[in-house]
């Protein structure tokens, strides 16, 4: 199953990451949180990893309509996207928010997920 909208690209990853934040704002997306997986598996398990962030974006408005229409989403909340490097080159990925409408079952979702969905598909095509 594909669930994420993904691109490679040749910029480097703190511009990248950079980058993801700034766009991420202009379809009305703030950034929660912000996980550096690289810093925690050597802080927590002494380990090397990859450069590599997951970002946890919302979108207010999206967020409280989908939490009316189904008060359980709140656990595939808030949208991840994720920054990492591989090949050299960096990748950025979102969570596709249609994935969790086959979740759901519940018909009043579709409508929110889908704009979201083109929203984060906005974000990921604007970085390059």
């Amino acid at each position: 199953m594909n669930y994420g909208i993904s691109k490679t690209i040749s910029l480097p990853f703190e511009s990248a990451v950079e980058k993801v934040t700034e766009e991420l704002k202009k379809e009305g997306f703030g950034v929660l949180t912000t996980i550096d997986v690289k810093a925690t598996m050597k802080q927590k398990l002494g380990v090397e990893f990859t450069k590599y962030v997951i970002l946890g974006a919302c979108n207010p408005p999206f967020a409280h309509q989908a939490l009316l229409v189904e008060e359980q989403v709140g656990l595939l909340l808030p949208c991840n996207v994720i920054v990492y490097e591989k090949a050299g080159k960096t990748v950025i990925s979102a969570f596709d928010p249609l994935v969790m409408t086959k979740i759901l079952e519940n018909d009043g979702m579709n409508q929110i997920a889908e704009e979201v969905r083109t929203r984060l598909a906005r974000v990921i095509e604007a970085v390059h």
